[in-house]
């Protein structure tokens, strides 16, 4: 049985993701609601399964994953998010998660999933079970993979409606820095105004 920490920034759903996995005698050692605390639970309590969110403030799940790694984590790490698109799953392919699973889908899938990284398997599902995917243009996707992950974080921020102040202080950095982000991601994606990064956003699942 594993001891693992989770990081959700939703009590609710770290309630039901506790129950589960002591259900099925796994130790939960702790519980973060945002990146930077995450990281530093890690380090103190070095569990052997890190389970995230990828939604969470402060450091986005998707740049935990890329510090845990970059540091030497070697426990398991687990994408558990609401965030099912094949650009997320592959992103976090890429920089060193284990497993992926959907919040959509019955959390009985955790289980399955849990199992299989902690034997030495990934844990991958390639397409939703709804069937609803609608495949996104070639060159959109290939756009997509060249956002660092603080510029796909602001990007989905703005699509969210939020402000450049708002975002700053949900990411611990500058409005300047946020600014300087917009920018760059506008200019990855070929994109004109506002509108035109919030239709992008919503064409590809990311508000």
């Amino acid at each position: 049985m594993a001891n693992i920490l989770m990081i959700d920034d939703h009590p609710v759903a770290r309630l039901a993701i506790r129950m589960l996995l002591e259900k099925d005698q796994h130790t939960v050692v702790g519980e973060a609601d945002d990146g930077l605390k995450a990281l530093q639970m890690v380090r103190q309590l070095e569990p052997d399964m890190v389970i995230v969110d990828l939604d969470i403030p402060s450091l986005s799940g998707i740049e935990v994953i890329e510090k845990l790694r970059a540091t030497g984590f070697k426990g398991g790490l687990l994408v558990l998010t609401s965030r099912d698109d094949e650009h997320y799953l592959s992103r976090c392919m890429s920089i060193g998660a284990d497993g992926f699973v959907s919040k959509r889908n019955n959390l009985e899938e955790l289980s399955d999933a849990v199992k299989a990284v902690m034997r030495g398997y990934g844990y991958f599902p390639l397409k939703r079970k709804n069937g609803d995917n609608i495949p996104h243009p070639e060159q959109e996707t290939e756009s997509l993979k060249s956002l660092s992950s603080r510029e796909l974080q602001v990007l989905r921020y703005l699509a969210q409606g939020m402000k450049v102040i708002d975002i700053a202080l949900r990411m611990h950095i500058s409005n300047k820095t946020v600014s300087t982000y917009k920018t760059r991601v506008m200019t990855k994606l070929e994109l004109e105004s506002n509108l035109a990064l919030i239709d992008f956003a919503r064409r590809n699942h990311l508000d």
